[in-house]
């Protein structure tokens, strides 16, 4: 008679052993409860304008992995106030012509309708971007530096022209509806690595690339001064694209006056700020990182922040949805804003 055999043993599993939710750097951890306590106040006929505590988003395309978070920051959790950093990102077109715009605003701590004028910022220079998407993406495929700077430049005005509207039918001075504007767009063709970052007011662009971190923030350069090395539209990151039929090449030089170009033939007023922009070539390995202040505040002024973060993204594979997030949230002492943050790490 046989003997019975005893059961197998369960299938070992191998469980992930996730990052820490309240992690901090510095020496000592921040005043401020590390989760959500209070909620902004609702009122009737108001309820539209509501912002929900944290958004976070993601894609993958052409050769480039795509994340974004945006976090109210410890100091409005605790009294109870929106979120007036607003996040929004979106593919316009289709296959390899796509283009990818990721927009991140941050209103003014001051202002009581800042989350609105924030979120407006966001989703008006997206219809522009949308009504020309098919000229940008083909400007940044062929190199065309000059009409994409022009173009992108008239579109962000056009926004804030919109925004000193908006504040007049609300009865507020144009600096009581405003916000900071900071954009990318990220072609979806694999053998287009050109990253263009444009927008007005602070905020920051930091480049990751072999374990360190490099500030990209577009200088403002003193009148008449021409600036930045002239950088490559695709391909490898030595080779200059030929110059175009208008004589435009795709370069960092933020120095260069150029002419109106033709996205936009109607005038529009002229801007608060300097506009920036810049148009890199990516390499393998990279990762981008697009910061609203109050993320890239603690960036510049916390050195365990950038280490931490940069130990963190040192894998071959991006963070997933849920890990990006924790990421954003590492908490530091003395900064406690809404954190947007948007990454692109390059296969």
């Amino acid at each position: 008679m046989p003997l019975p055999q005893e059961p197998a043993p369960d299938p070992e599993l191998t469980v992930a052993v996730p990052r820490p939710r309240t992690g901090f750097v510095g020496s000592r951890p921040p005043t401020y409860e590390a989760e959500p306590t209070a909620l902004p106040v609702a009122r009737p006929g108001e309820l539209g304008e509501l912002v929900a505590d944290t958004v976070l988003d993601g894609a993958r395309y052409g050769t480039c992995t795509l994340r974004a978070a945006s976090v109210r920051g410890d100091s409005a959790r605790y009294r109870g106030e929106p979120r007036r950093d607003a996040l929004l990102t979106a593919r316009f077109g289709h296959d390899e012509t796509a283009l990818v715009l990721v927009a991140v605003a941050a209103g003014s701590r001051a202002a009581e309708d800042a989350h609105l004028a924030a979120a407006d910022a966001c989703h008006w220079i997206a219809e522009a971007v949308c009504r020309s998407h098919a000229r940008l993406s083909e400007d940044i495929r062929s190199g065309r530096r000059g009409d994409l700077k022009s173009g992108l430049h008239r579109l962000t005005d056009r926004t804030y022209g919109k925004l000193r509207t908006r504040a007049a039918e609300r009865g507020l001075a144009p600096d009581e509806y405003t916000a900071t504007l900071r954009c990318l767009l990220v072609p979806a063709d694999p053998e287009c690595r050109t990253r263009v970052f444009f927008g007005i007011g602070g905020g920051g662009l930091f480049r990751l690339r072999d374990g360190s971190w490099q500030d990209l923030e577009p200088l403002l350069p003193e009148p008449a001064a021409v600036t930045g090395a002239a950088v490559v539209g695709f391909g490898s990151p030595t080779a200059v694209p030929e110059a175009s039929e208008e004589g435009d090449r795709l370069t960092m030089d933020l120095g260069i006056t150029t002419a109106p170009g033709p996205l936009i033939e109607e005038p529009v007023p002229a801007p608060v700020e300097p506009f920036r922009f810049r148009a890199s070539v990516a390499r393998a390995g990279d990762t981008l990182l697009l910061a609203s202040p109050g993320l890239a505040e603690p960036m510049r002024g916390e050195p365990a922040l950038a280490r931490e973060l940069a130990a963190r993204w040192a894998g071959a594979e991006p963070p997933g949805l849920a890990a990006f997030l924790a990421d954003t949230q590492l908490r530091v002492t003395g900064y406690a804003d809404d954190r947007t943050g948007v990454a692109v790490w390059e296969a």
